[in-house]
């Protein structure tokens, strides 16, 4: 296998770890984490003026699968120094899409909306993080999304309507699940062979949390992503529709751009894409019944069945 010192780095802007913190969401002892940077090179920190060591919080889910493979059995330097692909081929369970379960007390207990709704009240990046990622091992991507993600995200929203949190709340939460959910689609999304899935949010749509969950679901049940982001001009989603082999456009849509402009949009994209395209949309505010042509997306669920069957059609020619 071949030897990966470290990860890809990350941007400066991610959010960084204490090696405290990266213990606690991984389950991983401070002391076996310095061990093994010392003698296999990973995980290597960075180093704040103060001395003390941050993490990205992108090499997390690394660490979860090296925590995995060992309690399989295999041996640390072997798994240390794999590839990460190697690594995932250790890891391999009948569909590829079973994120490993990493040995925490936290795996075992679970967690709920409420604790994780404190969590935000107090800003407490770290203990949010670590949770997180515990359900993610424990409960995998769908169940994740439907019961942590979804939750936590209307909990937030209505709590700052009412006042009890501020716009500092839901801003820290978009932020720190926004860096999340991408972390954990990373490993995804590199080994996808499916069906390419654009997805974007319609022009002064700026809510884009929706899309990451949906960009997760999609690498996780194989297909290829390309997440454009927010308030998307409809002219560049039918150019870049047209010049990529997309099997799909997915449009996020919130309560707050519900209305007839939105369903005026998609007759359009679905008037001017290729044949080809399935024009896809969900989120609170998609307008249902849908316009004709264009598939509604009613819950999560419904988008991972649509994204398993495009991908075995896509295997079967």
């Amino acid at each position: 296998m071949g030897r990966v010192p470290r990860p890809p780095a990350e941007p400066p802007t991610g959010a960084r770890l204490s090696i405290g913190a990266l213990s606690r969401a991984t389950g991983i002892p401070v002391e076996t984490l310095r061990t093994w940077e010392s003698r296999y090179g990973f995980p290597v920190p960075e180093r704040k003026p103060s001395g003390h060591r941050v993490y990205p919080l992108a090499i997390v889910p690394r660490l979860v699968r090296i925590a995995q493979a060992l309690s399989q059995g295999h041996r640390a330097r072997e798994v240390l120094t794999a590839s990460e692909s190697d690594l995932q081929d250790l890891l391999a369970t009948a569909d590829g899409t079973v994120p490993p379960r990493a040995p925490t007390t936290d795996l075992m207990r679970g967690t709920d909306t409420e604790e994780l709704l404190g969590l935000v009240s107090s800003l407490d990046a770290d203990r949010l993080a670590h949770l997180l990622l515990a359900e993610w091992a424990r409960l995998g991507p769908l169940p994740f999304l439907e019961q942590r993600i979804g939750p936590l995200v209307r909990e937030v929203g209505e709590a700052w309507a009412a006042k009890r949190l501020q716009i500092r709340h839901e801003h820290f939460l978009s932020e720190r699940l926004g860096d999340l959910l991408r972390t954990l689609r990373l490993p995804f999304e590199e080994r996808a062979r499916g069906p390419l899935v654009v997805l974007a949010t319609l022009p002064g749509e700026g809510h884009g949390l929706g899309l990451q969950m949906a960009a997760l679901l999609l690498a996780t049940s194989g297909c290829r992503v390309l997440n454009l982001g927010t308030a998307v001009p409809i002219r560049e989603l039918l150019a870049l529709s047209a010049d990529l082999p997309t099997r799909a456009l997915a449009i996020s849509v919130s309560e707050a751009t519900a209305g007839a402009g939105t369903s005026t949009a998609l007759r359009r994209l679905r008037g001017e894409l290729p044949r080809r395209v399935a024009l896809l949309v969900g989120g609170a505010g998609a307008p249902s019944p849908p316009p004709a042509g264009v598939q509604y997306v009613a819950e999560l669920r419904v988008l991972q069945s649509w994204a398993e069957r495009a991908a075995d059609v896509g295997r079967a020619r």
